[in-house]
């Protein structure tokens, strides 16, 4: 079964969204942009999801992390719960 470990930020608008990942890309730190803007309770922990199993998160965020780079920041992904940037730092 496949595990990853991930960071994510979730806010209500793509807007919001971009303009972290344009601040992500000029060099802030993801888990200090995730304490003051995720909406997700992971927010406290720097966005830090810990590791799940392909199957636990809905199908849009999984198809990120298991799919796509790793160590890059991905998104703005939707899901019912919002947008989400998301941070995949290892999978297996």
């Amino acid at each position: 079964m496949s595990k990853a470990c991930a960071l994510h930020i979730l806010v209500k608008t793509r807007e919001q969204a971009e303009k972290l990942k344009q601040q992500l890309a000029q060099g802030a730190d993801f888990g200090k942009l995730a304490k003051q803007h995720s909406l997700c309770p992971s927010g406290k922990k720097g966005g830090d999801l810990g590791e799940f199993r392909k199957g636990q998160m809905v199908k849009a965020f999984d198809d990120v992390v298991f799919k796509l780079a790793l160590l890059e920041v991905h998104g703005p992904v939707k899901t019912q719960f919002g947008f989400h940037l998301i941070k995949t730092l290892y999978r297996s």
